[in-house]
């Protein structure tokens, strides 16, 4: 029983580290084609060769970027039927035909026109390249789609009818829309574009500051901050919608991750915000806490004195692992107000004509590019371990749905795994590294439209006359 009690965790470790690896890219391409595709489109609607060159350059990272997605996303399929059988036998008849739309509409729809989108450069009217760029970035929501249905409808099952153990679907629209899906659908998409849109901003702040592409390093500066200043503060009431869902639909999962455990609540005292603790499962109460009387109330209920479920009114058999979503919200809200300070103050220096007089903010700037990349993956641990210890809440536990293997045949895989992640992907990585620090050095588009090798005394030349604002 430990044994197997042992393979359950180390599966679930194994599908952590592959999904934390797999949800890098997506959120990457998922923005980076709209933004591809966006270029594509100002330079058909302008003429301006400008556009065209960071489109260019773009599209390089993002073939690296969406190869690596669609590998590693294949690794998680296999990990359904081999490591979680019970999971595919009795919730297949749901998962697997929206993972099956997901075939059907986004990977077709992406393979059908990602070789335009990536070789069709001068071979096919400016206006049908456009097209194809824009079906691309379509198809990669589409596929955000689809996996955040299944996911949502694992998180709040519905539409559903079990018989015998087993689900089957009996509402495609209530399954397809579950209630938790459409706030996450739109955070997330919105996540992906945010993470692009600090990868933008980081790149074209390094070029400014190396005298580097000035052109395209003060547009990818300009459009990217302009995007992030909209973006960013609709994700923080998406943000707090989706938090109001989770309160109505999953309340264990708000408790855990608001580190509340209530149960001796009195009159009138309202629950507080808990900035830090350790939450204690043993105890059922938190260790070193750091609290504000009644923000929890007023943020959660919207009431000053108003309260909601504790930790404490649920069986102990139905609580998740409590650390690492009550850790994992505050890094992930701790990051968005990163974001907000930094987009607000660029608004402020935008406004006061000084963007590209601000030397040390531009500097700073260069260095977040990471920062969205790790606000989803803090996300993405909230969402699942918070879910815990359900794999489909209140039809199948973790426990019960993983494949009669031993613990050692789980951690010999999970050891190849990483070995192999670590060597391909890192691979991968430091060639997307090695693009962005080069930057579109391969050619240059000058007035006249001719395409020709760009040197680099031409580009400190450009650098030279155009230092910016």
């Amino acid at each position: 029983m430990l044994d197997a009690l042992d393979a359950v965790l180390v599966s679930r470790l194994q599908f952590a580290f592959t999904v934390v690896f797999h949800v890098i890219f997506p959120s990457f391409t998922i923005g980076l084609s709209a933004w591809i595709a966006t270029l594509v489109g100002l330079n058909v609607a302008t003429g301006n060769p400008l556009y065209d060159r960071l489109a260019r350059y773009w599209t390089k990272v993002f073939a690296v970027s969406f190869a690596m997605g669609v590998v590693s996303g294949i690794v998680l399929s296999y990990q359904f039927g081999l490591n979680w059988s019970r999971f595919a036998e009795v919730a297949g008849n749901v998962i697997a035909p929206l993972i099956g739309y997901e075939v059907l509409t986004a990977f077709f729809l992406e393979a059908t026109f990602l070789g335009l989108m990536l070789f069709g450069w001068d071979r096919v009217p400016k206006w049908l390249h456009f097209v194809a760029c824009l079906l691309v970035a379509l198809g990669t929501c589409f596929s955000a789609f689809w996996i955040l249905s299944a996911n949502s409808w694992m998180q709040h099952p519905t539409g559903h009818i079990v018989r015998d153990g087993i689900a089957y679907p009996h509402d495609w629209l209530q399954i397809i829309f579950s209630p938790t899906f459409p706030l996450r659908f739109f955070h997330m998409v919105l996540a992906a574009f945010i993470t692009t849109g600090f990868v933008v901003f980081a790149t074209g702040a390094r070029w400014w500051l190396q005298g580097r592409f000035m052109d395209m390093a003060e547009t990818s500066v300009r459009m990217s901050l302009g995007l992030l200043i909209v973006l960013v503060p609709i994700q923080g009431f998406i943000g707090d919608a989706s938090g109001e869902s989770v309160r109505v639909h999953q309340p264990v999962k708000l408790a855990t991750i608001e580190g509340h455990w209530g149960g001796d609540d009195k009159p009138g005292a309202g629950v507080p915000l808990v900035v830090f603790a350790i939450p204690n499962a043993a105890t059922r109460t938190n260790d070193y806490q750091i609290a504000i009387p009644h923000l929890g109330s007023l943020i959660v209920t919207r009431s000053w004195d108003g309260t909601y479920p504790g930790l404490s009114t649920f069986p102990a058999d139905d609580l998740p692992p409590l650390v690492p979503p009550f850790f994992g919200f505050r890094i992930m809200v701790g990051l968005w107000a990163i974001m907000m300070a930094t987009v607000l103050f660029g608004a402020w220096q935008w406004w006061r004509g000084r963007l590209f007089s601000a030397g040390p903010y531009l500097r700073a700037v260069s260095f977040v590019w990471p920062i969205g990349f790790l606000t989803v993956i803090s996300g993405w641990i909230v969402t699942e371990v918070g879910r815990q210890p359900w794999v489909a809440t209140g039809i199948l536990r973790t426990a019960d749905a993983h494949s009669p293997l031993s613990m050692a045949t789980v951690l010999t895989t999970l050891v190849l795994f990483m070995l192999v992640y670590f060597i391909v992907f890192a691979a991968g990585v430091t060639y997307i590294h090695r693009l962005l620090k080069r930057g579109p050095v391969d050619i240059h588009i000058d007035d006249s439209g001719l395409r020709r090798p760009i040197s680099a005394a031409h580009d400190a030349g450009r650098a030279i006359s155009q230092p910016g604002e």
